[in-house]
């Protein structure tokens, strides 16, 4: 759950439940067995106790108290001093001194009096306690959060029930608290009210304090006591771009139900103005979704107002009906320059719009899907720099099925029909638009035998079109029907060897492939849809050239392939993997994709293919190697490759390298790190945990890594511009119960033309972060990265902006 930075005002101080025991169980009695002298009853320590029973159980519960000397009167009072150990009812109680009256069921303890519950520890000098109702008081108590790592002290907790307590003048940290110093951080409060019924905490006087600077304060704050959401005010969002100035946000979260809440995100943007940011979910029985904006009323910098949507949504309408829609829409096409990140884009030129429903059915022998969509974009071209807009496909109605039988058969058969328009505003660029109808059919069978399998396969393809403009021939409706027929074969061969000190499984993995596809003529057709696939190791082994429907390669080829393999025989982990794949052309290609990827390329008359080797080996302790290479043996010399390094000899400790190759298109090295540069010893992974809230006999007081700064970045640099195209570059410091983390990302928004963010984040190890979050961009850019602690569990009321 994300809590306020105010939002502990100790909701994580104190709770007010009373400690649990474990029950005693007297050992049966053995009538003939010797009489030896009885020991005296002794508690069983233990970390972990029970629930505290209640109502007429808890009644029955026996009083367990030992201690170096008791006296007192027989069902009346009792005294008790010297290492006093006292329990009842769940509730276990350590003192100097003890005093107990049976009649008040009241407890009196002094001395180095300490209260352990549910992970959470309290100590004190006086405790007064009525035992059963848990209502009492506790003098300059200490307390512990063993989950969070973190603690503080109070100058009186009053325990009004097991549910809910007050403490005044309380002091919260996960630094260490032994010294004569302030901490590097502490969270003060004037008082605190804590229920556990309402799930609410209230603090008054509340001061966040960091390196003594008080940095946040509030004069009442209400705040969750557990991970049930709660309306309230959450972290504040710091962020410094080239394009936007400095931007400060503070969401406040409304928990309007149990499956309904928002998040409201007022701005300021030094450069531009106000803004708000605003995300409302919902959950219902049957549907769900969520709608995401952003506005910006009066943009200083583009002199207007600027919107951005987000929008999901998915249900069911019964009968096994399922529907669902997503849209991402923007005002201006700048808007991927100006406010990179938001809203959510795989790319962030091309906005989609669907909309679509669906109903999978069951039929003899296999499974259906029925289903109708519409597919739209909304495309940002942003000055010179355009792009080509995709189809739109308003609508897609379509019917696929699948077939099996328990003899090995298995069958297919897909047909949809699609109109196919460009966006509104698609310069005219002669493409044609129309409706288009296909069927996809295929039969195979799959034979296996240990070692050796072989699938025959045949396949169909018809294609129609009705065009709202003529093709190059004057038509304006065309068809055609195109088959397949293919064999797909391997072996499996495995040993036992063993090499780099341990035992292996080595696999031999050689393959063959056949496929015979006759000539159609195709180039006159429209292409909606239809690219050149990528050559390598997978699509070599497809039986068209092609992705999408409107092009289908001729072929009469067979593609032969072995692989090897070395497996740790114990684990099964794979240390090292070689391959080797060649095609052969038995007949010349007419039908082929250009060196760009678009089709009706010139034919291929080049019989055997390129050699495609592929290699990746982790054998070396830390290192992890990986390399793919199209070698061409007409020229001598690689026409594309990937080679990769990584070396991570430990937490924290991690980079890499990458070098790609497309000869007479792109060159690029790209190197990204994550690396201690200075600072204490290495935590070890029992002081990791503490730092992270887990385990730790007295966490807070031994900071695992105090002092430790970090260097965090990934350069990407264009061999053939001579250029950098992106860079992040930053640093942490690990203070133990603080992380700070400044870093700088550079966006290349075109050539010339880019996008500079810095993001800055103090982390408050046990209680919350403020500022930006860079954590997404660190674990997306840069391969092995490593969080320095374990982040939160995202919860439902953590807001869409982040």
């Amino acid at each position: 759950m994300r809590i306020s930075p105010l939002a502990l005002a100790a909701g994580l101080l104190l709770t007010g439940g009373g400690a649990h025991a474990q029950p005693v169980t007297p050992a049966p009695d053995v009538l003939d067995a010797p009489v030896a002298p009885v020991a005296p009853p002794t508690l069983q320590p233990s970390r972990t106790l029970q629930p505290q029973p209640g109502g007429e159980a808890a009644r029955r519960q026996p009083i367990i108290l030992s201690a170096d000397r008791i006296e007192g009167r027989p069902d009346r009072d009792a005294s008790a001093e010297g290492d006093v150990q006292f329990r009842r009812a769940g509730v276990a109680i350590r003192a100097d001194r003890l005093n107990y009256d049976m009649a008040d069921d009241f407890a009196v303890a002094r001395g180095k009096v300490r209260i352990r519950t549910e992970g959470n520890v309290y100590s004190g000098n006086e405790l007064q306690l009525h035992v059963q109702r848990f209502e009492g008081f506790f003098l300059q108590p200490e307390f512990e959060f063993e989950r969070l790592g973190a603690g503080g002290r109070a100058e009186r907790v009053e325990f009004i029930d097991s549910a809910r307590s007050r403490a005044y003048n309380a002091q919260y940290t996960s630094c260490p608290r032994d010294g004569p110093d302030e901490p590097d951080w502490l969270l003060k409060a004037d008082r605190v009210l804590l229920d556990f019924d309402t799930n609410e905490g209230v603090a008054e006087g509340a001061v966040l304090r960091f390196l003594g600077v008080p940095i946040l304060a509030l004069p009442t704050l209400s705040f969750p006591l557990t991970d049930d959401r709660k309306s309230g005010w959450l972290p504040p969002f710091l962020n410094i771009d080239s394009r936007s100035g400095v931007e400060l946000s503070v969401p406040y979260y409304w928990n309007i139900a149990p499956n309904r809440d928002a998040t409201l995100v007022p701005r300021v943007l030094t450069r531009r103005g106000l803004g708000l940011q605003g995300e409302f979910r919902y959950l219902e029985p049957g549907f769900s979704g969520s709608l995401g904006v952003d506005l910006i009323p009066n943009d200083r910098v583009a002199d207007r107002s600027r919107q951005a949507f987000q929008w999901e949504h998915q249900g069911e309408l019964g009968y096994g009906v399922r529907y669902s829609g997503d849209a991402a829409g923007v005002s201006d096409d700048d808007w991927w320059k100006d406010f990179p990140g938001a809203p959510r884009s795989l790319s962030p030129r091309l906005l989609a719009q669907r909309i679509g429903i669906e109903r999978p059915f069951d039929m003899p022998g296999g499974s259906g899907l029925a289903y109708a969509r519409i597919n739209q974009w909304q495309v940002l071209q942003g000055g010179a720099s355009q792009i080509s807009s995709p189809y739109q496909r308003s609508p897609q109605i379509g019917l696929r099925l699948d077939g099996r039988q328990g003899s090995g058969f298995e069958g297919t058969l897909e047909s949809e029909a699609n109109q196919f328009t460009l966006p509104s505003g698609q310069r005219d660029d002669g493409r044609l638009t129309g409706w288009r109808w296909h069927a996809l059919g295929a039969i195979s069978h799959r034979w296996r035998q240990p070692g050796v399998w072989v699938v025959p396969r045949l396949a169909l393809q018809a294609v129609s079109y009705w065009l709202d403009e003529p093709m190059a021939d004057g038509r304006r409706d065309a068809s055609r029907v195109i088959p397949t027929f293919s064999v797909d074969s391997g072996l499996e061969f495995e040993r036992e060897t063993e090499g780099f000190g341990r035992a292996l499984r080595q696999t031999l993995e050689p393959r063959l492939q056949y496929v015979n596809t006759p000539y159609r003529r195709q180039s006159g057709l429209p292409n909606f849809d239809s690219a050149g696939k990528d050559f390598n190791f997978s699509s070599i082994f497809s039986e068209n050239a092609f992705s999408g429907v409107d092009r289908v390669s001729d072929s009469h080829q067979i593609t032969a392939g072995v692989t090897t393999r070395l497996l740790d025989a114990a684990t099964g982990l794979e240390a090292l993997r070689l391959g080797l794949v060649q095609r052969y052309l038995l007949r010349e290609q007419l039908v082929t994709a250009q060196s760009d990827g678009t089709v009706d390329g010139a034919p291929l008359e080049q019989r055997f293919s390129d050699v495609l080797l592929l290699g990746g080996t982790n054998v070396l302790p830390g290192w992890a190697l990986d390399a793919a290479l199209q070698y061409s043996a007409d020229t001598s010399r690689p026409v594309r490759s990937v080679l990769s390094a990584r070396y991570s000899p430990g937490p924290f400790r991690t980079i890499g390298a990458t070098y790609r190759l497309a000869r007479g298109l792109s060159e690029q090295i790209e190197v990204g790190w994550q690396w201690p540069i200075w600072g204490g010893s290495e935590p070890t992974p029992a002081a990791q945990a503490a730092a992270s809230g887990v385990g730790a006999a007295t966490p807070g007081r031994n900071s695992p890594c105090s002092g430790r700064w970090y260097s965090v970045g990934r350069l990407s640099y264009n061999m053939l511009d001579t250029r950098i195209t992106g860079s992040l570059l930053g640093f942490e410091y690990d203070a133990g119960c603080w992380i700070g983390r400044v870093v700088a990302e550079q966006l290349s928004t075109g050539r010339n033309e880019s996008t500079t963010r810095l993001l800055m984040q103090l982390e408050l190890v046990g209680l919350s972060r403020i500022g930006s979050n860079p954590l997404k961009v660190l674990k997306d850019n840069i391969p092995g990265y490593r969080l320095l602690r374990d982040e939160p569990r995202r919860s439902p009321d953590t807001p869409l902006y982040d």
